[in-house]
């Protein structure tokens, strides 16, 4: 199988998961007022992507995630066709999950889609603490500044970069635990886009934000870690090529 064609289908494979299990939790289980609650939900999200990252981590990088993606791609770590095919492959991935757990939960006599949705994120009528516009879009911006940022530190590390599955797993779900009850927390425009288009309405005429905030933040981090962080030796690009 040709090695691109493996990465896409790594990234697709990795955000079904991240998609289907982490909204799945809050969609099945009652959402914040239900079993699992805010930290149970926040882990659900967190744990899905450790076990992405230690399933398909070593064949793509377990991006899952475009925000990721482009910040990838500005730090020079991934290539502009690499980053189309990702995103690509990444929104397909969320929409077949967001599609899977529709019919999951339609095939359930005991679930209602009216009720339990599908995990999308909202501002307004659609949050839980009816965070405005502008409130959503600094709170999605950060909280992917502060993950974006994270995944650079950790993976730029040969001490840390063995964990690092473990370790950005963990920081998902610490930027969940605050970002649930105010946006349903994106930081991930795959993982927003998929549930949105499947189940429509007015999260569908609000993930715009989703798609944005995260992509800003995902900049920004970017060009803090590049121009501010980033070892010196790391900023070194071998061209030279055996003869």
């Amino acid at each position: 199988m040709d090695k691109r064609f493996t990465k896409y289908l790594a990234e697709f494979i990795g955000t079904f998961i991240l998609v289907f299990f982490g909204c799945g939790s809050a969609a099945i289980t009652g959402g914040i007022g239900g079993v699992l609650g805010i930290l149970g939900i926040a882990f659900s999200f967190g744990l899905a992507i450790v076990a992405a990252a230690y399933a398909i981590g070593h064949i793509s990088g377990c991006h899952v995630n475009p925000a990721v993606s482009l910040a990838m791609l500005i730090d020079g770590q991934l290539s502009f066709i690499d980053f189309i095919g990702y995103v690509v492959a990444q929104v397909l991935g969320s929409c077949a999950a967001a599609s899977v757990l529709f019919y999951v939960i339609k095939s359930s006599a005991g679930l209602d889609i009216f009720e339990t949705g599908l995990g999308t994120n909202g501002f307004n009528q659609l949050s839980h603490t009816y965070i405005s516009l502008d409130g959503a879009f600094v709170v999605e911006m950060l909280l992917t500044f502060v993950f974006v940022l994270t995944i650079f530190g950790v993976t730029s590390n040969e001490k840390t970069s063995a964990h690092a599955g473990l370790i950005i797993g963990l920081t998902l779900t610490f930027v969940h635990i605050i970002g649930i009850p105010l946006t349903g927390t994106s930081v991930n425009p795959a993982r927003s886009l998929g549930p949105a288009l499947v189940f429509g309405g007015e999260a569908l005429s609000q993930v715009w934000l989703f798609i944005l905030a995260p992509l800003v933040g995902a900049t920004i981090a970017a060009l803090v870690w590049h121009f501010c962080f980033k070892p010196e030796d790391k900023k070194v690009v071998k061209t030279s090529k055996k003869k």
